[in-house]
């Protein structure tokens, strides 16, 4: 941030790269081992400098097809037939590998993905270990899930590049847990973390096949959806890709769990603490970038409240640092690919040809990479593309409400429903709204807590299914 704008300057604190060993390239990790793709290679890329970090070999379809069948048959032989207390084992080494080589997982990610160095240390390593290790505890106690025991057979499963390494922990955490094989694809911008994974998998000696990662685009991705031999699909992405996959399994036996796009309503009544309530709205749309599909990107603040929020939230938005994701006084970092920064600015820009107003606290951005600094718009309505639309940056849209029902209107006033927020000092209405709001996560007096016991997902345009808890069971037994 620029320093006439924040009393307190700090020196530098910058995370080490060097315990990260990043190859000049990478094949895929097929049944077992590292082996060559047959389509053409792509470059990942460091959001916050645009240095090339490595170059990754593209699966086509006949990789997709060897991975699969290398998964069948871990299942068939291996995986399937082991019982849970020793699957159990292989996760709980799993997620005890992941906090011992936890600086390097969170240095890569910040790399590759662009995030604060102290989000992917806090956040997404330590709850990535957390999910192993509570699904390690599920696996020999499937018979109570309520669910059913037995593994529906190879999972093929799609993750994005805002949460890398979570996502890949919420995906393959259960799977594993219910006695299924994996071949999971992450996302083309952000492919380092999972074939780290692969060494881990190595590491802990699972059997080869049972986890196969292959790299590659959305060609790679239609061709492991669409496999025939394929029994359960889980994807976390955009909600266009989501309406692709549903129409490609439609009428094939395969069980499907989509999590999708969001557009959450993050709402502060009068009564709520509103510097606490400031840090919960910063946290809801800057946590991250903004590259969050539950982000709380609307807020709804009652009218008689909205100066003095307005007011706090500003102050708060000028001592926000954003530069290097790898020093640990960032607090925001880049945009993870030119393709998103272009949708940021242009959605943006949409936002002030409509007529919002649009402030960011002075900010000096980087000269390489991509940066876009907090922003939010006021004297948002509900006709504007920013309220409706999922920006899937540092952006923040503010509207205003007058009583509990107009909020609840609002807040349901979208083709998304997967999370939203509640501000206010009364239990009663905590449950009232929490009750009226059609959001598959509803936070009260915080925001953005995940939890591996908690389920989450959505509904409408936001997807269906749940993931993490022991509903996140329900999508890999039959």
């Amino acid at each position: 941030m620029a320093k006439k704008s924040n009393p307190f300057e700090y020196a530098p604190a910058l995370e080490s790269r060097s315990i990260v060993d990043i190859s000049p390239s990478y094949g895929l990790f097929v049944d077992g081992e590292f082996v060559d793709g047959h389509g053409h290679s792509f470059k990942t890329i460091s959001p916050a400098t645009e240095e090339v970090l490595a170059e990754v070999a593209e699966a086509d379809a006949a990789d997709v097809d060897r991975a699969v069948k290398a998964a069948r048959r871990a299942h068939s032989r291996v995986w399937g037939r082991m019982p849970g207390r020793e699957r159990a084992k292989y996760l709980f080494r799993i997620a005890r590998i992941l906090q011992e080589r936890g600086r390097e997982l969170a240095v890569l990610e910040s790399i590759d993905n662009g995030k604060p160095i102290k989000e992917t240390r806090d956040v997404d390593v330590p709850i990535a270990a957390a999910h192993f290790f509570y699904y390690a505890g599920w696996a020999d106690k499937l018979e109570y899930s309520g669910y059913g025991s037995q593994s529906l057979g190879v999972a093929a499963q799609v993750i994005p590049w805002n949460f890398p390494l979570l996502m890949l922990a919420w995906k393959i955490a259960p799977a594993l847990a219910c006695g299924n094989t994996i071949v999971l694809k992450p996302a083309e911008t952000t492919p380092l973390t999972a074939l780290l994974f692969a060494e881990i998998c190595q590491q802990a000696e699972l059997p080869p096949g049972v986890v196969n990662i292959i790299t590659g685009a959305g060609e790679t991705g239609r061709a492991l959806v669409s496999h025939p031999d394929v029994d359960k699909v889980a994807f976390t992405g955009s909600t266009e890709v989501g309406r692709a996959i549903a129409q490609a399994v439609a009428g094939s036996q395969k069980r499907v769990t989509l999590e999708l796009g969001g557009k959450a309503a993050n709402i502060v009544f009068e009564d709520a603490a509103l510097d606490q309530a400031v840090e919960g709205i910063v946290n809801g749309i800057f946590f991250n970038q903004g590259h969050v599909c539950c982000a709380g990107s609307r807020l709804l603040v009652q009218e008689s409240v909205a100066d003095d929020v307005l007011a706090r939230l500003k102050r708060r938005m000028a001592t926000l640092r954003l530069g290097d994701p790898l020093d640990k006084n960032t607090d925001i970092g880049a945009i993870n690919s030119a393709e998103q920064l272009a949708k940021i600015r242009e959605l943006s820009d949409i936002g002030e040809q409509e007529g919002a107003g649009r402030w960011s606290p002075p900010c000096e951005l980087p000269d390489h990479g991509f940066w876009f600094p907090p922003t939010i718009f006021t004297g948002v309505t509900q006709a504007h593309r920013i309220a409706r639309e999922e920006i899937f940056g540092p952006v923040l849209s503010v509207l205003t409400f007058r009583t509990p029902a107009e909020a609840v209107a609002k807040a349901n006033n979208s083709p998304y429903g997967l999370s939203a927020g509640i501000w206010t000092e009364k239990g009663s209405l905590i449950l009232k709204m929490a009750s009226s709001l059609r959001a598959g996560v509803v936070w009260a007096n915080t925001f953005n807590k995940f939890d591996p016991t908690s389920p989450f997902g959505g509904y409408k345009e936001s997807g269906y299914g749940r993931e993490g808890g022991r509903h996140g069971l329900e999508g890999y037994l039959k």
